[in-house]
């Protein structure tokens, strides 16, 4: 008597499960990766603005930057970051440029705004538990609302 070859049904049907089983752990796993990858974003963005706006105050504080008494140093908005300011030192005229280009906000989901509009800015004048707009730019933040693997809110970076 001739023996048929192949999988029987219950063979299928405990690969299948087998299969399921491991995607169903790879997808949790999945979504922590990409999260984490966009909290990576978020934090070398701040990093980089934060970084920039220092710089901006430090050339204030150096005197290359024409400002009047009652400002604080600190860049009127961002795009003076990107679009950069004269510099009197020099004799030439030359710019200062402090960004390339103002990184986005990785969790803000809204396609209709600018960079610069992704973030929330804090004034120098603005305390610091409860950032507000000003004549100035001495911080920046997440508008996000969700909390990071780390615990903190995405605001709090």
């Amino acid at each position: 008597m001739r023996r048929m070859r192949g999988f029987t049904l219950i063979e299928l049907m405990v690969t299948l499960t087998i299969l399921a089983v491991l995607a169903s752990v790879a997808l949790p796993l999945s979504q922590v990766a990409a999260t984490r990858s966009r909290e990576e974003e978020l934090r070398r963005a701040l990093w980089q603005i934060r970084l920039a706006i220092d710089a901006y105050k430090v050339a204030s504080d150096d005197g290359k930057i024409q400002k009047s008494l009652d400002e604080s140093g600190y860049p009127p908005d961002l795009a003076a970051l990107v679009d950069g300011v004269k510099d009197i030192k020099d004799p030439t005229g030359k710019k200062i440029y402090f960004l390339r280009r103002v990184p986005r906000d990785p969790f803000c989901d809204c396609p209709s705004k600018t960079n610069a509009q992704t973030w929330g800015l804090r004034s120098y004048a603005s305390p610091p538990d409860s950032p507000a707009e000003g004549r100035d730019v001495y911080d920046v933040y997440s508008t996000a609302d969700g909390t990071g693997l780390n615990g903190l809110p995405y605001r709090d970076w």
